[in-house]
């Protein structure tokens, strides 16, 4: 069975437009970027972390052998810096100002482990946003989406009115690039049905 290492609500609801039933373990991995590791490394590492943390979860929980577990990281760099998640409201205020008017990676990964394999994908998409005044950044910080958001805005929310250009994966921005995800679950013989509809676990 298929299952999502993550506490994220928004990769679950990506992951279930793929009409696959899952279940989700939770994992507590560290997010911390090792000095000299480039940004890409970064993200597919805790990604795999993840995945093979979830896999460990299950085993010691007594979960048939058979397992797959899904284990996904989302970041925004900026000039070669990983922006990851504001620390208050002063942090996400400093991001989106840095942010304002220029151009970003958003760069997303996605490993799949069993007991006997592993693949993995990376994403890296685009996204320009518009130049913001002190008003808007100081009104989107004070509606509190920022909190919690790698890069401190999520395109799914109020920051759309940010993005002036994107080339890439939106699902990848958001915390799941769908297209790489369903490559990937294929592989594994898992065959994505996006158009039905399955309970899954809470």
């Amino acid at each position: 069975m298929l299952h999502l290492a993550s506490q994220s609500p928004r990769r679950r609801d990506l992951l279930a437009r793929l009409g696959l039933p899952f279940g989700r373990v939770d994992v507590d991995v560290p997010e911390v970027q090792i000095p000299g590791e480039s940004a890409a490394d970064y993200v597919l590492r805790v990604a795999a972390d993840k995945a093979r943390a979830g896999l460990q979860a299950l085993a010691e929980s007594g979960e048939p052998g058979d397992a797959v577990v899904l284990g996904a990281d989302t970041e925004v760099v900026l000039d070669g810096v990983v922006f990851g998640k504001p620390r208050d409201a002063a942090d996400a205020i400093r991001m989106l100002q840095a942010l304002s008017g220029r151009t970003h990676q958003v760069i997303s990964a996605v490993v799949l482990a069993a007991a006997d394999r592993q693949a993995e994908a990376t994403v890296v998409t685009e996204v320009t946003f518009d130049a913001l005044d002190a008003d808007t950044i100081a009104a989107y910080v004070a509606s509190g989406e920022p909190h919690g958001k790698a890069g401190a805005y999520a395109i799914q929310g109020g920051a759309e009115l940010f993005v002036a250009r994107m080339a890439g994966s939106h699902s990848g921005v958001i915390g799941l690039p769908l297209q790489q995800t369903a490559a990937l679950l294929r592989r594994f013989g898992l065959q994505p049905q996006p158009f039905a509809t399955h309970d899954h676990k809470a």
